[in-house]
């Protein structure tokens, strides 16, 4: 990691998904993300625990939810899709790179969000993409 991405967030860093992968793996750019079905030219993550929550549970695919602790590879930047649109100022500390993430750690137990709130989060993605508004900057 860069010295400048430390100014930016310290960390430590998560990534949500349902990918079932090791100690030691990369998860790359150009994959198909969490939330529309199309690849994305940037890895998404975060340094809140409760971001990287809905990441894993709003992934689509089989498997179980799954949540990696992550150390960037090379230079990130924050997630324009929430900092200028959604949360001003980065509250959800949330990150993006062109570079991998190399997985440290695997968390062994998280407590999920309520079924109400995940389906309340499925309604407005929903809603989103009935308007035509689920737009992914890239």
């Amino acid at each position: 990691m860069k010295d400048e991405n430390k100014n930016l967030d310290p960390g430590p860093f998560f990534h949500g998904t349902k990918a079932a992968l090791g100690v030691g793996d990369l998860l790359e750019p150009e994959f198909r993300s969490n939330y529309k079905n199309q690849p994305l030219k940037h890895i998404y993550f975060t340094a809140t625990l409760d971001a990287a929550k809905w990441g894993a549970e709003l992934a689509g695919g089989d498997g179980r939810e799954r949540i990696y602790v992550v150390e960037p590879t090379g230079e990130y930047e924050d997630d324009p899709n929430l900092t200028d649109k959604r949360f001003p100022g980065n509250p959800t500390r949330s990150y993006r790179s062109l570079e991998p993430l190399k997985i440290t750690a695997e968390l062994g137990a998280w407590e999920r969000h309520s079924e109400k709130e995940i389906n309340r989060m499925l309604e407005s993605l929903a809603k989103l993409k009935a308007e035509g508004k689920d737009v992914i900057i890239e």
